[in-house]
C-alpha cells in the first residue's frame, strides 16, 4: 500500500494553493489520505451510539447543603446524586433524582474489602442487610471494594474477593441489583488497593460468574495506572456498567487544563452501545463549584 510522508503531504497541499483550483486537489488528498487511515474502531457504527446519562458523585461537594445541591444540579441536565447512602435517599426523590451508584452496605471501607476471607462474615451480612434496600428505592446498583492486597499476591486475591462475592449473587440475581467493583488507582491515591486495573477486575467478574456483578471504570485512576483509556474501554466495555471522571493530574476539573480528553473519551463510550450513567467525580479547584459542574456536564454532552 502507498503511504505519503509528511513532507509529501505538505508539498501537495502547497501545489494545491498555488494552482488554479484550491478545493478539488484538497478534496482528492483528503480523500485518498482516509483511505490509508480508516476509523480506529470498527466494532460499532459510529450512527448508532448510545446515550449518557448525567450523574454526580456526592463527596466532592459536600461543602453544599444536599437539598440545595440537588436542586441546583437538575438545571445542568444531570438525573443522579451518587455515592449516597439509604438515609440520604428520600431527599434525592424529593427532587426527582436518581442514585445510579448507592452505597451503605462499605461501612469497612476502601481498604478493608472482599479480598480478606475474614472480613467475608461482616461484609456478607451488610451486603444482604443493603441490597434489599437498594431494590426497595427503585436503584439496581450498589458499590464495593476489593480491599489493599496487605501481602497477598494477585491470584490470592482475585480467588478471595471471588469466593465472598459469589455468596451474595443469589441474592443479588432474586433483588435485581448488580454489585459494582470500583477500580482504583493504587499509585497515588489509594496505596495498596488491589482492584487497580482492568484486567484483573475482568478476570474477577469472569469468577464470579453473575450478570450481577460488573466494574465500574473510573477514568482518572485508570489512566494513572494504564493509560491507553479509549482502547481499553472498548476492549472491557461488556465488563463496565458505570463511570467516573476526573481531571489527571490533580484530580480537579476535566477542561482544557489537564491530560485527558474527555469528549473523544465520551463518544467511544457511547460507540460501545453504553446507554448507563457517567458520574462526574473531580474535585473542584475554584471557588465556584457548581459552574465547574455545569461545564464538565457540557463537556461530556457529545
Amino acid at each position: 500500500m502507498l503511504t505519503i510522508s509528511r513532507r509529501t503531504a505538505l508539498k501537495r497541499l502547497f501545489q494545491a494553493t498555488t494552482g488554479a483550483s484550491f478545493l478539488g486537489p484538497m478534496a482528492s488528498f483528503l480523500s485518498h489520505a482516509q483511505s490509508l487511515h480508516p476509523p480506529l474502531y470498527d466494532g460499532v457504527n459510529p450512527s448508532s451510539t448510545g446515550q449518557i446519562r448525567h450523574s454526580v458523585s456526592r463527596w466532592p461537594f459536600s461543602q453544599i447543603p444536599l437539598e440545595e445541591f440537588c436542586s441546583q444540579v437538575k438545571e445542568f441536565g444531570i438525573e443522579s446524586v451518587e455515592l449516597v447512602g439509604p438515609d440520604e435517599w428520600p431527599i434525592l426523590k424529593k427532587y426527582g433524582l436518581h442514585c445510579a451508584m448507592p452505597n451503605g452496605a462499605d461501612r469497612l471501607g476502601l481498604t478493608r474489602g472482599f479480598n480478606d476471607l475474614a472480613l467475608h462474615d461482616q461484609l456478607i451480612q451488610d451486603y444482604r442487610r443493603v441490597i434489599p434496600l437498594v431494590a426497595d428505592a427503585g436503584y439496581d446498583k450498589l458499590i464495593c471494594f476489593s480491599g489493599n492486597r496487605n501481602g497477598l499476591d494477585d491470584e490470592e486475591g482475585l480467588e478471595n474477593c471471588a469466593k465472598g462475592l459469589k455468596e451474595l449473587m443469589l441474592l443479588a440475581e432474586k433483588q435485581g441489583v448488580t454489585l459494582v467493583m470500583e477500580l482504583l488507582n493504587s499509585k497515588v491515591d489509594h496505596r495498596d488497593y488491589q482492584c487497580d486495573h482492568t484486567a484483573w477486575g475482568a478476570r474477577l467478574v469472569d469468577l464470579v460468574g453473575s450478570d450481577r456483578f460488573k466494574l465500574l471504570y473510573d477514568i482518572y485512576h485508570m489512566q494513572i495506572m494504564e493509560g491507553d483509556v479509549i482502547r481499553t474501554i472498548r476492549q472491557y466495555s461488556d465488563y463496565i456498567v458505570h463511570y467516573h471522571t476526573a481531571g489527571v493530574p490533580g484530580r480537579n476539573e476535566i477542561d482544557e487544563s489537564q491530560e485527558l480528553y474527555y469528549p473523544a473519551i465520551i463518544q467511544a463510550i457511547q460507540q460501545t452501545g453504553f446507554e448507563g450513567f457517567v458520574g462526574q467525580e473531580f474535585i473542584p479547584s475554584s471557588d465556584r463549584p457548581l459552574d465547574a459542574l455545569a461545564k464538565a456536564v457540557e463537556i461530556c454532552t457529545v
